[in-house]
Order: structure tokens, then sequence, then C-alpha cells
């Protein structure tokens, strides 16, 4: 059932104030310590994540997005010239580019300061082997087109740090980070930002969860650094950043198997919802790969997951409408007015939800 409200006043209607303090800067130790309310029709039930078990059921189908973060933020320097220049650059990965009339192994990238095309850059630390990139392209948002001799992939982890949310003051500690901005079941190396729902799993839980008949899956969303990007306009003339996603032929099997029988199918975050719906035909979710820049608001509807486990997300936000969407403006309203009475921590490392669909 479609929203009647002007669709352009619903980040009005769903506008919180949120204290500073209530953005988590720490993960729960352990990860399934974490709070979780159960959000459902008429009530609302505060719990532990680790109580996950007693809200599913055996035949339950849950779907993660398995994409990998990857240390996509790196510090780079201009070449030395007549012992001029070598200024720092921050450079931050977005992902692999296909653009043949480049050649092979281009990026994206926001560079801060920026630079125009035809400027070399050199990614490393001066006393270790650098690696070199030119600017060759500027893309319409801002980012630039970075060209690297080969594969860059294997030397991030030399060069790079993982990019936190910009609301996480992390200090140095990059090395506990590079464990605990990851999920335990991430895979495929893609992301520049964790999809998030998934950091309250842990081995253990996982394992608890098949062992009642849970049965798992899982998709690809490489998350972009557009998920931190707020509207700012209004909600009808939002464009959404494109973010590469797979659904493997075995999962979307699965899937279509789960929703034929009656049974339910239960989405672990936001990307994960993002891909199904971009995976729906309208009858079946359908395998492949491609580009998606789907935006889900309180308009719409979200046809293939039942449920969706998510964070507490930012004011004025894509991903605040995408739960609106999900559940109903008016039981989001009520859940986000019980986190913030209840002591619910907010954003990427905080507290989370478990959501039933409206339709």
């Amino acid at each position: 059932m479609k929203n009647s409200h002007n669709p352009d006043d619903v980040l009005a209607r769903l506008h919180f104030d949120l204290p500073q303090e209530r953005i988590a800067q720490t993960g729960a130790e352990p990860r399934d310590s974490s709070k979780l309310m159960v959000v459902g029709p008429h009530d609302i039930q505060h719990q532990i994540f680790s109580d996950l078990p007693q809200f599913l059921r055996s035949g339950d189908l849950l779907v993660f997005n398995e994409s990998r973060v990857i240390p996509a933020r790196i510090m780079a320097r201009k070449p030395l010239v007549g012992g001029q220049g070598g200024g720092q650059i921050e450079v931050l990965l977005l992902r692999e580019e296909v653009r043949p009339e480049y050649g092979p192994h281009i990026w994206s990238a926001y560079l801060k300061p920026a630079k125009r095309a035809g400027k070399e850059l050199l990614l490393g630390e001066p006393e270790t082997n650098q690696h070199k990139a030119e600017v060759v392209g500027v893309l319409d948002d801002g980012a630039r087109l970075l060209r690297f001799e080969y594969d860059i992939r294997p030397h991030l982890d030399d060069i790079g740090r993982l990019p936190l949310p910009p609301y996480i003051q992390a200090g140095d500690s990059d090395d506990l980070w590079r464990e605990r901005y990851q999920t335990v079941y991430a895979g495929t190396l893609g992301s520049v930002a964790a999809p998030t729902a998934g950091l309250h799993f842990t081995p253990e839980l996982l394992q608890r969860l098949q062992g009642m008949g849970v049965e798992q899956a899982s998709v690809t969303l490489h998350v972009g650094a557009g998920t931190f990007k707020p509207i700012t306009g209004p909600v009808s003339q939002h464009v959404m950043h494109a973010e590469r996603y797979a659904v493997s032929a075995a999962t979307a099997a699965a899937i279509n198997r789960a929703k034929a029988e009656g049974r339910r199918v239960i989405a672990v975050g936001t990307t994960t919802v993002r891909t199904l719906e971009s995976a729906w035909d309208g009858e079946q979710v359908q395998a492949g790969e491609g580009d998606t820049q789907i935006f889900i608001t309180p308009e719409k509807q979200v046809h293939v997951p039942d449920l969706l486990i998510t964070n507490l997300h930012l004011p004025d936000s894509t991903l605040l409408l995408l739960v609106a969407a999900f559940a109903g403006e008016a039981r989001i309203k009520a859940a986000y007015e019980a986190a913030l009475t209840g002591g619910y921590r907010f954003y990427s490392m905080g507290d989370a939800m478990l959501l039933e669909n409206r339709l």
C-alpha cells in the first residue's frame, strides 16, 4: 500500500535530533551482545542480539552481503620536480572501473586536494616501494579516474587504511579496525564501507542458527562512499550513487524456492535489500551482476525480504527512507523514539533492529 503523503515531505516527517554522544564509537564485545529492538506490527520488544534465534524458525532463509572492506584510504604525494612539490594528497579509492578508453587498472577515487587530469601521484610511504598512478579523468560528482601501472589490489594492505565512517574517531588504531570493521563472513573485496548490520553476527551465533534449520545464502554489493551522503534537496530529485552487485545462481534459486514455499526471507542489512530488489524482475530474483542505483522510499514496496535486520540510521538519509519503506513510517517513527529514550547506540557500530515488512 502506497503512502499518500507528498514524497518530498518524508524527510521532515521522519526527522529526529540525535545527540552526538549516542553515535557509537566502538562495537559491542562480543559482537552479539549489542541491543536488538524487535519491531512488530503491534509492539516493540527490547532484546539482545544473541536472542535472535528466538525470533527465527526452521526454514527461514538469511541472506547476507558478503562484501569485504578494502583499505581504500591512502596517503599519496606529488612527485618532486626540481626539488619542489611532494605535497600530501589523501586518496579514497571508490571502485575499479571498466573504462576501455583509458586502458586497464582504472579506479575512481576522491582526492583531497583534488587534482586535474595529467597529474601523477605516488602512493605509499617514501621509504617503501611507492606505486604510481596518473589522474586521467574527472567524473561529474568530482571523483577522479586514476590509472595504475598494474593491479593495485594486492598492495592495498601495505599502503592503505580502512576508510572508517567520518563520525568514528578512530585515532591510529588501524590494526584493531581491520578486524572489527569487517563481518565475520566477509569475502569478496570491494567495499569502502562495511555492510554494518552483519557486524553483530559471531561464528557461534551463525552455527546456532544453522543448527535450528535456518538456511543461509549470500549476495555481494560493494558499498560505496555515497552511503554516507545525506539527502540535501527534494527526495524526488535525489540520485543514488552506483554500486556493483552480484547474485549467484545458487542464491537466486534458494530465495525463489523459499518464496514459492511460503518460507521467510530475512535480509541482513539495507545493502542486501537493495541487491534483492535490484535483482527482482516482478516475479522472481534473477541471478546476475551489474550496477544499481535503486532508491527505495516510502512510496515504493519492498518485494523480496519478509524481515530486515538493520542498524539505526542517520537522519535525512537514504537508509532511513529505506527502512521506512520496509516497515512503514509510523512504525519507524515509534521505533526511533523508543531507541532515543531507551539508550540505543546509533550508526555503524551501534545497536540493531529486526523489522517486519509492512506488506
